[in-house]
C-alpha cells in the first residue's frame, strides 16, 4: 500500500510519519502531484497559519490537487481547517472542500485559554451532542436542548448516520485525544464527532472521500492509533 504525506510549510509532519511507521507503513513526503495521485492514501496534516499555508498550496498547485484526489483522504489540525471554505485566520480562503467557516476561540471566562490544548473529549452520542444546556449554533440552523441532549433543529441539520463512520465505528463515546489548535470548525453536517472547549466544535469531519480530524491522532495514544489503523484500512 502507498501512503503519500503531503508536504507544504507546516510543521508536525514528522510526527505523522513516526505514528504511521509504527504501523509498519512508510509513508511518502511528497509535494508531487503524480505521487500524490497515485497513492492508496495520503495524508494532509499540519499545523501552521491559514493563510501562509494556502499561499504555499496554491504556489505550487497542491491546492487543485487536494481538491481532486479521489482516494481516502485524512486532514489534520491546520489540514482539516484548510479543507474548509474560509478561515478568520489571515482573512483567508481555503479549499472549500467543506462548506463551513473556520472561526477564532472567542473566550469568555479567564479559564478559557487559548490555544486549546491538551487532552479533550470525543462526543459521539448517536447524532446527540451531549453537553450542559443552552442554544448551539451552525452553519444551517441551531441545536436545542432535549431532556439534556442536543438535538438537530429544524430537522435534517444533523445526520444521526454520520456519528459511527468508518474512523470511529466501535469506538467508546468520551474518549480523550489530544489538541493544539485556536481556531475552530463549527458543528455542521459534516461533522462525525464534536468536542465541547468553549463552544462545541466539530472535532472530526467527513464528506466523500475526506476525512479529517482538528485533534492530533499521532498524539493521541492507543485511540489515535486506532483512528490511523481504521484510516490505513478504508
Amino acid at each position: 500500500m502507498k501512503v503519500a504525506i503531503v508536504k507544504y510549510n507546516a510543521g508536525n509532519i514528522y510526527s505523522v510519519v513516526h505514528a504511521l511507521k509504527r504501523l509498519g507503513v512508510e509513508p511518502i513526503l511528497t509535494d508531487d502531484a503524480a505521487q500524490l495521485r497515485s497513492a492508496d492514501k495520503v495524508l494532509f496534516p499540519g499545523q501552521g497559519e491559514a493563510s501562509q499555508a494556502m499561499g504555499y498550496l496554491r504556489e505550487h498547485g497542491l491546492d487543485e490537487v487536494i481538491r481532486s484526489l479521489t482516494q481516502p483522504v485524512l486532514g489534520i489540525c491546520i489540514g482539516q481547517q484548510l479543507m474548509c471554505r474560509h478561515s478568520e485566520e489571515g482573512n483567508t480562503d481555503c479549499l472549500g472542500i467543506f462548506p463551513v467557516d473556520v472561526l477564532r476561540f472567542r473566550p469568555q471566562r479567564q479559564e478559557e485559554k487559548v490555544p486549546h490544548m491538551g487532552w479533550n473529549q470525543l462526543k459521539m452520542d448517536n447524532g446527540q451532542w451531549t453537553t450542559d444546556n443552552g442554544h448551539l449554533e451552525t452553519d444551517n440552523g441551531h441545536l436545542e436542548m432535549d431532556n439534556g441532549q442536543w438535538t438537530a433543529r429544524p430537522e435534517g441539520t444533523l445526520d444521526p448516520s454520520r456519528m459511527d463512520n468508518e474512523l470511529f465505528g466501535g469506538m467508546k463515546n468520551n474518549a480523550y485525544v489530544y489538541f493544539v489548535h485556536s481556531f475552530y470548525v463549527p458543528v455542521c453536517e459534516f461533522t462525525t464527532a464534536v468536542t465541547n472547549y468553549i463552544v462545541p466544535f466539530s472535532a472530526a469531519l467527513h464528506k466523500d472521500n475526506f476525512y479529517a480530524t482538528q485533534f492530533h491522532p499521532e498524539k493521541s495514544g492507543a485511540v489515535g492509533e486506532e483512528i490511523l489503523r481504521k484510516f490505513l484500512e478504508l
